[in-house]
């Protein structure tokens, strides 16, 4: 009986001291998202010096159901600004994108309609966004909106300009035979703001159609 009594004591104990833990883990994570402020990404990886991956991400778990973060995906959570009128503020996508890439040291080149959208020659606003990176290959949702991360080879990283990236993958989004007299002259627009050093040296890596396209643009300087 009295060993009976000794092993539930243990058990109750053992409970007790997980239950702690949890607690204390809990409170650091919250400590340190309270920190980073509202309007960050939060991700698993930032407080894996505080317990086990599968504690954290419990942890992490239940501040969603509490309300306090919103899962973006997996190891990836937002700790959101709220307005009193309509409740959780959401980032745009080029803020999560900016601070993705800065917590991963990852480059990250938009793609499709939304490099169409960046540089006017479309209104229409995506409802799912694709950019290519060097970092990890991930999607996310962001309110109603899709975003995929897609890992790609280091020549669609290497440009240097930050319009002529923007022109050659709205170009492709458009196709080698689809390209408007308006829209060149947009992109000849444009173009007068990068640098002729830039504009030869992205064209080298583009593909020829558009490569054709970013060396006219210098002769029309």
């Amino acid at each position: 009986m009295h060993l009976k009594i000794v092993t539930n004591l243990g058990k109750k104990r053992d409970i007790n001291e997980r239950i702690m833990h949890i607690q204390s883990l809990n409170n650091k994570i919250i400590t340190t998202v309270k920190k980073k402020g509202r309007g960050k990404i939060i991700f698993t990886k930032d407080f894996f010096l505080l317990g086990t991956e599968f504690a954290i991400r419990q942890s992490l778990s239940r501040l969603c159901k509490d309300g306090m973060l919103v899962r973006l995906a997996a190891g990836t959570y937002l700790y959101p600004k709220i307005s009193k009128l309509t409740g959780i503020v959401y980032p745009s996508v080029e803020e999560v994108v900016k601070q993705i890439a800065k917590r991963e040291k990852s480059r990250i080149v938009p793609t499709g309609l939304y490099a169409l959208n960046k540089i006017g020659l479309s209104t229409q606003v995506p409802m799912r966004f694709v950019f290519l990176t060097d970092g990890a290959a991930r999607k996310l949702k962001i309110a109603d909106i899709n975003v995929k991360f897609q890992k790609t080879i280091a020549k669609n990283l290497s440009f240097k300009g930050k319009l002529t990236i923007l022109v050659v993958f709205a170009l492709k989004e458009i196709g080698k035979d689809n390209v408007r007299q308006d829209e060149l002259k947009r992109i000849n627009e444009l173009l007068l703001h990068e640098s002729r050093e830039v504009i030869i040296h992205d064209s080298k890596i583009a593909p020829n159609w558009i490569a054709r396209i970013l060396l006219n643009s210098l002769k029309k300087d």
